[in-house]
């Protein structure tokens, strides 16, 4: 397949190209500006979107916890996932491009904070900010159905574990030092998957022609706050039982730390798994061990 894919200097997109050449795939990077395209790869900017192209996996938007949010960075978040959307699309048909398919991010956020209920892809969206971003997004995205002709995916991604980069590389300074514990009450869910399954299951997603609509993508196995304090702390030999009180977290991070670190969602994957996908990792304690000897 020839595939587009924008966000491609990310955590995810970076690995994604790199296994889409692997399996012979023609590989084009979507750029906003001129940057190092990898050996293999090939640049097209984004105003210009590749025209002869089969797929466009679209994983660009701007950061999500990179600080507090102020009125201005929620405009960003929003803008850079449904106007950023929008954009490529409109650059795509401009283009005459007519991908068979269009992939796009998106986040298990889109249910909300929904305490101990199991969420697969039928819940409807919470009513919080970031369920509102993801809704935009989706659909933004939907418009590639009509303006292209494209079979849509929709990525609800829960936390990417990988010790390259993301959360996990965050909290290994403070959990290798004894230093780590749960968030707030401990209780929350948190929805993870290996990166490598994550980018396994998009590569799944683009070739199966009766894959469409949204997916969750997250091992079927979630763990609570508490619970991935206690694996990490297993796996790297050290104690983790100082918890960050939630007290704290709304103090240092705002709106923004409660949406992210005290809310969470039991997001299920059962139309990946419906369609016959089979995680590699999905166990927690094996999943952070394999991550953190990649």
């Amino acid at each position: 397949m020839r595939v587009a894919v924008s966000g491609s200097h990310g955590l995810i997109g970076g690995r994604l190209m790199v296994e889409l050449r692997k399996a012979g795939h023609e590989v084009t990077m979507l750029q906003r500006a001129s940057g190092p395209v990898p050996p293999g790869a090939q640049a097209a900017p984004w105003l210009s979107a590749g025209r002869d192209v089969d797929a466009v996996v679209h994983l660009a938007g701007s950061p999500i916890a990179a600080g507090r949010w102020s009125a201005r960075r929620k405009r960003e978040i929003l803008a850079s996932r449904e106007a950023g959307t929008r954009r490529l699309i409109e650059a795509l048909a401009g283009a005459g491009a007519r991908p068979r398919v269009f992939v796009s991010a998106s986040a298990v956020g889109y249910y909300g904070p929904c305490g101990d209920e199991a969420l697969d892809e039928q819940r409807p969206p919470g009513r919080d900010f970031l369920a509102g971003v993801c809704v935009a997004w989706e659909d933004a995205a939907l418009g590639a159905a009509q303006a292209l002709g494209a079979r849509v995916v929709h990525l609800r991604t829960g936390v990417v574990l990988t010790g390259e980069g993301g959360m996990l590389a965050r909290l290994l300074p403070f959990f290798r030092l004894g230093l780590g514990g749960p968030v707030g009450s401990g209780r929350q869910w948190l929805p993870w998957i290996t990166l490598e399954d994550e980018v396994r299951a998009i590569m799944a997603l683009l070739q199966r022609e009766d894959a469409a609509g949204a997916y969750n993508l997250c091992a079927p196995s979630p763990a609570r706050s508490d619970e991935f304090a206690h694996a990490l702390g297993r796996v790297l030999r050290r104690p983790a039982v100082l918890p960050l009180p939630s007290a704290a977290v709304r103090l240092m991070f705002g709106e923004m730390g409660e949406a992210v670190l005290l809310a969470g969602q039991r997001a299920l994957p059962r139309k990946l798994e419906a369609a016959g996908f089979t995680f590699r990792e999905p166990a927690l304690d094996s999943a952070l061990r394999h991550c953190l000897q990649g």
